[in-house]
């Protein structure tokens, strides 16, 4: 079997596994957005990383 046949069937494979797993009661009216902690939770890492490079600069510079 040629590797993109494979690729393109497994992938379709997934996603008819996954579809019915997709719809299930009770995630539609959740009171919690998840993408909105996502958003919070990745901007905080990223704040977070660059306050800490900044951090690691200014202590580099005031060294030398």
């Amino acid at each position: 079997m040629k590797k993109p046949l494979f690729v393109f069937l497994s992938c379709a494979l997934f996603l008819l596994i996954a579809s019915p797993l997709h719809a299930q009661i009770g995630c539609d009216d959740s009171p919690e957005n998840p993408t909105a902690v996502l958003a919070l939770v990745g901007g905080a890492g990223a704040l977070f990383s660059t306050l800490r490079i900044r951090m690691r600069a200014r202590r580099s510079s005031s060294q030398k």
